[in-house]
C-alpha cells in the first residue's frame, strides 16, 4: 500500500511556504513564495505528505460577504491519480459547508468537467495570456495610484472587499498600481513573469491604452487573466502580440451573495479571483 493511501489531510502553517512553492513550481505556476504566505497566513491551506515531503495542496481563502476562494489545488507527478486532489477540494468544501461560505475557483477545462457534476455552476470565461518580450519605447509616465482607489474599483467588479489581498499585492517589492484616464491596474512580481491584474477600466480602449503604457514601461515577460467576454479587449492583446496560453472556467458552488456593478478586464490571478 503506498505511503499516501489514507494519509492524513493536516492543515499548513507559514512554515510549509517553500514546500508549497516547490509544487506549484513543478506545475510551472507563476506563484512565489509571497503568494504561499498569503494562503498560508490569511486561508486555510490542507495539505498531504508522503513521511516529510509535502505533496498535494488545497486552500481555502476567504473573501467578504461570506465567500471564499478555492485555491493551490497542488498533486506532485508522483502522486498523481490516487484521489488526494478530491480528497483535499472536498476537505475545502466541507470547511466552506461548515463555516457557511459559497465557494469560488477558476478551473482548466479538465478540472471544469470534474468540479461540475460535484454542483459547481460556470460564471466567468477567462483567458491566461503571456507577453515574452514587451517592445519597451519612450512614453510618457504613468501616473500612481493609491490602494484606497484600487479597493472601490475593485470591490465594485467582483462584489469582494479585497483589501487585505490588494494590500498585500501592493506592499511587494516592486509593485506598483498605477491609472490612467479612469483605468486602474496592479502590477506586481510573479516567479517567471510579471503580472498584471486586477485590471479595470470603464471601457476596452481605456484599458488598452493603460495596459500599452504599462507594456512600454516593462522589460520582462508579462502574464495577465483577461475576462473572455471582454471581446475588444482580447482582440487587442492578440494584435499586440499577446499570445493566449490557456482558458480558464470561474465556477461557484453555492448560492450568489454578492453582486458585481462592474466587469473586469483582467482579474487578480486564477488563484485569487
Amino acid at each position: 500500500m503506498a505511503v499516501t493511501d489514507g494519509a492524513p489531510i493536516l492543515k499548513l502553517g507559514t512554515d510549509d511556504a517553500i514546500a508549497g512553492l516547490a509544487l506549484s513550481t513543478e506545475a510551472h505556476w507563476n506563484q512565489t513564495e509571497e503568494d504561499w504566505r498569503i494562503f498560508l497566513r490569511d486561508g486555510i491551506v490542507f495539505g498531504i505528505r508522503d513521511r516529510m515531503r509535502l505533496v498535494a495542496t488545497a486552500a481555502l481563502l476567504p473573501y467578504s460577504g461570506n465567500n471564499a476562494w478555492i485555491s493551490m489545488v497542488l498533486v506532485s507527478g508522483t502522486h498523481r491519480r490516487r484521489g488526494l486532489a478530491t480528497r483535499l477540494v472536498d476537505a475545502c468544501l466541507e470547511t466552506a459547508r461548515q463555516n457557511g461560505l459559497t465557494s469560488w475557483l477558476d478551473a482548466t477545462p479538465d478540472g471544469a468537467t470534474v468540479y461540475g457534476p460535484l454542483g459547481f455552476t460556470p460564471t466567468l470565461q477567462l483567458r491566461r495570456l503571456k507577453l515574452a518580450k514587451p517592445a519597451r519605447a519612450e512614453a510618457p509616465p504613468l501616473s500612481s495610484a493609491t490602494l484606497e482607489a484600487l479597493r472601490v474599483r475593485d470591490q465594485r467588479a467582483t462584489g469582494f472587499d479585497r483589501t487585505a489581498l490588494l494590500e498585500a499585492f501592493a506592499q511587494r517589492y516592486g509593485s506598483r498600481i498605477v491609472a490612467a484616464n479612469g483605468a486602474i491596474a496592479l502590477v506586481r512580481d510573479g516567479r517567471t513573469a510579471r503580472h498584471i491584474g486586477p485590471l479595470l477600466a470603464d471601457n476596452a480602449a481605456t484599458a488598452l491604452a493603460l495596459l500599452e503604457a504599462i507594456m512600454r514601461s516593462e522589460t520582462g515577460p508579462l502574464l495577465l487573466d483577461a475576462v473572455a467576454s471582454q471581446h475588444a479587449f482580447l482582440e487587442g492583446l492578440t494584435t499586440a502580440g499577446w499570445t493566449i496560453e490557456r482558458p480558464f472556467q470561474r465556477m461557484r458552488f453555492g448560492p450568489a451573495t454578492v453582486t458585481a456593478e462592474d466587469l473586469p478586464f483582467a482579474v487578480a490571478g486564477p488563484e485569487f479571483g
